[in-house]
């Protein structure tokens, strides 16, 4: 094996990602800076009470909030199987439950940071506005209060998060609309809601979530949905009302569904995800984003005509994300450190031209070219293969599989009071 090369490497973002890309590139060690626009590290994970002035989020020139953090928020994943490798989400700081809230992650995240000594490589109150390959060189442009400069970095890796940038619902007549409309990006607590008429578009951990904290001070709240199965853990509330998708909505405030009825709303509450962005990225187009494909990407992690020297982490969904994103992080540090190699571009781009063909074949929509919940652990495990460690514990992935048993068998925010430490000692 050939003596490892040693990077200077910028990361952008000191949320979960960027935290274990931190770890990791310093560990094979690369140089490494992390940029971090907020003056703390957590990314999503810091609850932040503001919310943006448009509440859509349409307004390019509005004051972008990056947390989408609601104040009740508690973990959709126990913490058995939210740390990492060598340092799990065990221990107790305040909060003792399974699935904690907000708080107690953003307390992991610092506790690690501090252990690993990620703190000292981290610039905070400092936002990347620019990142160019110019020769063989990136150049960063970041701001810090008014100042601006440019550093050049031998590799870049891309750690922004995507649940800042909100994907709205479009229908006919939205634009006459009278009505309030909010994204959930900028749903804080419940009692903007007070008595009034709701309806809430989504059908995510997140929408369920809200849509019965709304109802405990709304006058009605009408669930929007394609789908069926979510809908019917919703039968228990009282002041939840089933619908299938919007059909039009009017300038009267009425909303007509797809299933023929109809309901006269005070507010449009859009429950309906994110889209990825990257607004500092300049590639002439050779990343880009298409209904939230971003790419093309080999294996989610590098674009071909630009690796191994620009990376990204933390774009793939639908499994617990922190052991994906410590694989991703070890396989790019061995990759920029010279101990692994990728393939050949043209190797690259056929690969991730076969990963798109058959997502094609199979139906499946190019906004859910990311999504891991049809092949769930495959991913991670190839990436642990690469990297030479061993894959996802079994463990971690039985709790994962009975997480999903539980909540499309449950009613809505039940799977919470699962109680997964004696459902191991059943098991052991």
């Amino acid at each position: 094996m050939p003596s490892p090369s040693s990077l200077t490497v910028a990361v952008i973002g000191a949320g979960v990602a960027g935290l274990v890309a931190g770890r990791e590139l310093q560990r094979a060690g690369h140089r490494v800076t992390i940029f971090e626009k907020q003056n703390q590290l957590g990314g999503t994970w810091v609850y932040d009470p503001r919310v943006e002035s448009d509440l859509l989020s349409l307004d390019p020139d509005r004051g972008i909030i990056h947390s989408s953090v609601y104040s009740s928020l508690r973990t959709n994943f126990p913490r058995h199987v939210m740390g990492f490798s060598d340092f799990s989400f065990t221990k107790i700081y305040e909060d003792s439950r399974t699935f904690p809230s907000h708080e107690e992650v953003l307390r992991f995240l610092n506790d690690f940071a501090q252990n690993f000594g990620i703190i000292e490589l981290t610039r905070f109150s400092t936002e990347v506005v620019g990142v160019e390959l110019r020769g063989n060189e990136w150049i960063v442009e970041s701001r810090t209060g008014e100042l601006i400069q440019e550093e050049v970095f031998e590799a870049v890796v891309v750690c922004n998060g995507h649940h800042t940038e909100p994907r709205v619902a479009s229908f006919p007549g939205i634009e006459k609309w009278p009505g309030m409309q909010i994204h959930s990006h900028n749903y804080r607590d419940p009692e903007p809601f007070r008595d009034q008429i709701v309806v809430l578009i989504g059908a995510g951990p997140s929408a369920m979530d809200t849509s019965r904290e709304i109802a405990e001070v709304a006058k009605e709240v009408h669930v929007s949905t394609r789908s069926t199965s979510l809908l019917s853990k919703l039968a228990t509330f009282a002041k939840l009302r089933k619908h299938s998708e919007i059909d039009y909505v009017d300038e009267t405030g009425r909303v007509a569904f797809k299933d023929g009825s109809s309901v006269q709303a005070d507010i449009i509450f859009h429950c309906t995800g994110y889209r990825y962005k990257f607004p500092f990225l300049k590639t002439n187009k050779i990343v880009t984003v298409e209904d939230n494909r971003v790419g093309p990407f080999y294996k989610h992690v590098f674009p071909p005509e630009l690796a191994p020297t620009l990376s990204f982490m933390g774009i793939p969904y639908g499994i617990t994300g922190f052991p994906v994103m410590e694989l991703q992080a070890k396989w790019i540090s061995l990759v920029l450190s010279g101990q692994l190699f990728l393939p050949s571009k043209e190797t690259m781009m056929a690969d991730t031209e076969d990963y798109y063909k058959s997502l094609e074949q199979q139906g499946i929509p190019l906004r859910r070219t990311h999504s891991l919940y049809a092949t769930k652990f495959d991913y991670p495990d190839w990436l642990a293969n690469q990297v030479g460690v061993p894959p996802i514990d079994e463990l971690i992935k039985k709790i994962y599989a009975q997480l999903f048993a539980i909540l499309f068998s449950s009613e809505v925010g039940q799977f919470r009071e699962w109680d997964v430490d004696s459902w191991i000692r059943t098991r052991i």
